[in-house]
């Protein structure tokens, strides 16, 4: 498994990417690593994924299939997620503030240094206190870089959008009037810019919720952002601090969670990770509540048993019983629960699968509620 990271670790982001796990008894818990169709590694030299190949144009996103009559969970692997917002003025606040919420690696350009403080301040990863020409060129850009532009004049604007749409981005957004942006636009086209990109940014930049305070224009333009990141079906389920913490101390017991299937209301979609570590203290979230504190009991419980195995936790918060218990979301998931530390799982036949239901009410002596 941790092999399995190292190779996340080093993934090209660019790159068509899928981490696949089997979930069926036979093979269960055996894991593959493809770029662009080609395995990269795989958990067991003769095991299931043994000349066998992902057929890529047949995962279109996260969830689990059917390849040679198996079940498999696949993933479709982005870089982290990352939003570039240039000016560090009032609306950058509270967007600095949500990108993070939200997971963003947040960087913000801004050649006034009161407010590049401001930026550091409301939690910005790195803030590039520069002209913004001169801070954009050290941002190369990728699939997964949002572009935010909310400067203070179109001059600016015109500046920042003429650097940013040569870049490779999913998302350009640039804030103002639809007649200050059919200005910019006008002239950076005139100096040759690609119309097909120039015409595809998003401005006025935000969802239609008639925004006013630049809380509210921030609530507008984040949202419109995890819109374009959702269509993109590109996930970041393996956070750069997640595979940290796995490699910088991979020997201390850790155990893996992540939804692999999904039903109904369930508050968190598939792909969503968390880790357990040996203190009960955890990296990421599969949606808080009783289940997320049961998963963390399970998964404390693991780290000290013998057996090192993978298990599948199924969670039905479904019925009365669940809604007494505070099941109030009403959907049904599986939870993928790996170790992760320095040793081999034991993977395959002679491991079997261990299958948890959970039940809102007390059987044979364990409880397991959402």
């Amino acid at each position: 498994m941790l092999g399995f990271f190292q190779a996340l670790h080093e993934l090209n982001p660019a790159e068509r990417n899928v981490a696949a796990t089997v979930i069926d008894e036979k093979f269960f818990g055996e894991k593959a690593l493809f770029s662009d169709g080609k395995a990269l590694w795989q958990s067991r030299e003769k095991g299931f994924w043994h000349g066998c190949q992902l057929q890529l144009d047949e995962v279109q996103s996260s969830g689990v299939y059917e390849i040679g009559g198996v079940r498999v969970f696949c993933e479709m692997l982005g870089g982290e997620k990352k939003m570039v917002i240039c000016g560090g003025g009032h609306v950058s606040i509270p967007m600095i503030q949500m990108g993070r919420m939200l997971g963003f690696q947040v960087y913000v350009l801004e050649d006034r240094p009161k407010f590049a403080d401001c930026a550091r301040q409301a939690g910005a990863l790195e803030v590039i206190c520069e002209p913004f020409a001169q801070g954009l060129a050290r941002i190369k850009g990728d699939k997964d870089t949002f572009f935010v532009i909310v400067t203070r004049g179109h001059r600016y604007d015109q500046v920042c959008l003429e650097a940013i749409v040569e870049k490779e981005h999913a998302y350009i957004g640039m804030i103002g009037s639809r007649r200050r942006a059919a200005k910019v636009k006008e002239a950076i086209l005139e100096k040759g810019r690609n119309p097909d990109v120039v015409n595809r940014v998003y401005t006025p930049i935000g969802l239609e919720i008639g925004a006013e305070t630049p809380e509210e224009i921030a609530v507008a333009v984040m949202a419109e952002i995890i819109q374009v990141k959702n269509k993109g079906k590109r996930y970041a389920g393996y956070s750069r601090e997640l595979v940290q913490a796995v490699l910088n101390c991979p020997d201390d017991p850790k155990v893996l969670a992540t939804i692999v299937n999904r039903k109904g209301s369930a508050p968190r979609e598939i792909g969503t990770k968390m880790l357990t570590l040996p203190g009960g203290d955890c990296i990421g979230t599969i949606g808080g509540g009783c289940v997320e504190a049961e998963i963390v009991r399970k998964a404390l419980s693991m780290m000290h048993s013998d057996e090192r195995k993978s298990i599948l936790y199924h969670v039905d918060m479904t019925g009365e019983d669940a809604e007494e218990e505070g099941m109030a979301c009403g959907g049904i998931i599986d939870v993928l629960l790996e170790p992760v530390w320095a040793f081999t799982p034991k993977i395959g036949a002679n491991a079997g699968i261990s299958v948890q239901n959970t039940e809102s009410s007390r059987r044979q002596n364990e409880r397991q509620i959402w």
